[in-house]
């Protein structure tokens, strides 16, 4: 009688131990599958500020006066978008084969593109005054990127005015601290006159010449 006893309360404690461990499977497969949801959220969420065409016209832009150009110009487009502006239709249609098509998002997500464009051609200008600032192309970048900032400053602040979007206006602030900064910048930067734009330029051309 004892022994069957003792065979019953261990049969109810297997039986308990199976409820467990059961029950613990089904909370880490719980777990898991949060886990993997959450990964794909945010894989969904995570967007880069260039498309993968502008992102190899920076690669290829080896100089940087033509990486500040390709920066300005990826701006302009995410401009073109937001205002819903047709009048560059043709020019967009022309540069199809090299920048593709005009970039997508939401309104946030395109203000967003600005501020991290203008944040990324800072930090290459920065990387080029470490290294060289005496180089010729150093003061062209600056001036580049200063004139593509004036540009920019009046439409950030108008988009400021009527966003009320806290994200939003956060991500206009920070394009706009950057356009500041730059222009600031720009102000400390000699600028080329037309006669040392032309000089440089024929140098450069019987430097390819040489070259070839």
């Amino acid at each position: 009688m004892i022994s069957i006893f003792k065979f019953q309360v261990t049969g109810f404690k297997f039986q308990v131990s199976g409820y467990r461990f059961h029950r613990n499977l089904f909370v880490f497969l719980t777990l898991l599958l949060t886990a993997h949801c959450s990964l794909l959220t945010i894989n969904a969420q995570r967007r880069d500020h260039l498309t993968e065409q502008e992102v190899e016209l920076v690669r290829d832009a080896q100089q940087i006066d033509e990486r500040m150009k390709v920066f300005v110009k990826a701006i302009d487009r995410r401009w073109l978008v937001i205002n819903n502006d047709n009048s560059q239709a043709k020019q967009v249609e022309k540069d199809l084969n090299s920048w593709g098509e005009l970039p997508t998002g939401t309104r946030a997500q395109l203000l967003k593109d600005i501020e991290k464009l203008l944040d990324e051609a800072i930090s290459k200008i920065d990387d080029v005054a470490a290294r060289d600032m005496k180089s010729d192309f150093f003061p062209i970048s600056v001036h580049i990127l200063a004139d593509g900032a004036n540009k920019f400053l009046p439409q950030l602040k108008a988009q400021l005015d009527k966003s009320i979007d806290e994200k939003e206006k956060g991500s206009i602030l920070g394009a706009i601290d950057y356009c500041n900064e730059i222009i600031e910048a720009s102000g400390k930067v000699k600028r080329e006159t037309p006669k040392e734009i032309k000089k440089r330029k024929e140098k450069e051309s019987k430097s390819s010449l040489k070259d070839s």
